[in-house]
């Protein structure tokens, strides 16, 4: 037999805190408006690199490509100095060559893009996208040790 009590917790659970119902989605999710902006920037990063990949695939197998939100700042103030790309003194991406990890496993070599950085210094998503693979470019560059412009093809 359902009491009083059980039927209030069961309303509860289907019903915010003021009894208005759950919230749908504000954009359908095959809409480009319902990707959040880490979404859009995986995205970009990904458009961005394709046309690399497909020109160095044989070259890049031992190469991931990583996005992180910000730079990661030591104690003492300074970010890492080795393999970043630096716009001013804000770093845009860093290139962490292969190694091994503190537990002793082998490591890929490893791009990583800051988005909240490269973001900053876009005026608008078209600018964002060059940027980024400009950047890309850069780095695979870096670490192929050959100059961008034969990376792009030119």
């Amino acid at each position: 037999m359902a009491t009083a009590r059980d039927y209030r917790q069961r309303r509860r659970s289907r019903r915010d805190r003021h009894g208005r119902g759950l919230r749908g989605t504000l954009y359908p999710a095959t809409l480009p408006a319902a990707a959040s902006r880490a979404e859009r920037f995986d995205a970009l990063v990904l458009d961005a690199l394709e046309p690399i990949e497909a020109r160095w695939r044989h070259e890049l197998t031992k190469l991931d490509v990583a996005v992180d939100d910000v730079p990661e700042v030591r104690e003492n103030g300074q970010s890492p100095a080795d393999g970043v790309l630096h716009d001013g003194a804000v770093p845009l991406s860093r290139l962490v060559p292969a190694g091994v990890d503190r537990t002793g496993l082998p490591t890929r070599a490893r791009i990583v893009l800051y988005r909240r950085p490269l973001e900053a210094r876009a005026k608008d998503p078209s600018e964002l996208a060059e940027l980024v693979h400009d950047v890309l470019v850069e780095q695979v560059a870096g670490y192929l040790g050959v100059e961008p412009d034969v990376i792009e093809g030119e």
